[in-house]
């Protein structure tokens, strides 16, 4: 198997990357959620606080201080914004709990990897000092403050 080597990122996009790193958490909390038996309600009650506390701002800040140092045409971009768009509504969804919750473990956390290990390192290198400084100064990064109201994954 091949190693992967740590990925060295930028100050100014680390506080997503801490981000991401609590999305692949909700990603292990579903899985952890299902192999227990948990009633899938309780684990869509706190994907909805995780999406609406934290996945919301966070899109909304990429969508604002990353993606237009790429550009709206580019398809790392674009590939990423319809990501966003599908991640919404299968939050958004009522039906089908269980099956969309599938959904949402699997392709939320193919999204934070493609963000992870091919967007950023691209931003990364193109970005200028004065895109990156202002990215840093833009996007305050909040603690991560946990819901534990029904720690179902426990």
């Amino acid at each position: 198997m091949e190693e992967r080597k740590p990925l060295k990122r930028h100050k100014a996009l680390q506080p997503f990357s801490r981000e991401h790193h609590h999305g692949l958490l909700l990603c292990w909390k579903i899985r952890k959620g299902f192999l227990s038996k948990v009633d899938p309600m309780r684990i869509k009650t706190y994907a909805d606080w995780f999406y609406k506390t934290h996945l919301i701002p966070h899109f909304s800040d990429e969508e604002k201080f990353i993606f237009p140092i790429l550009g709206e045409e580019h398809e790392h971009i674009k590939k990423a914004m319809a990501e966003h768009r599908r991640l919404a509504r299968l939050f958004e969804d009522k039906e089908d709990i269980a099956r969309n919750l599938n959904r949402i473990e699997e392709e939320l956390e193919r999204h934070i990897r493609f963000e992870e290990r091919v967007l950023f390192p691209e931003i990364q290198d193109i970005a200028t000092s004065e895109q990156l400084a202002q990215m840093t100064e833009m996007h305050d990064s909040v603690t991560f403050k946990e819901n534990n109201e029904d720690p179902f994954w426990l």
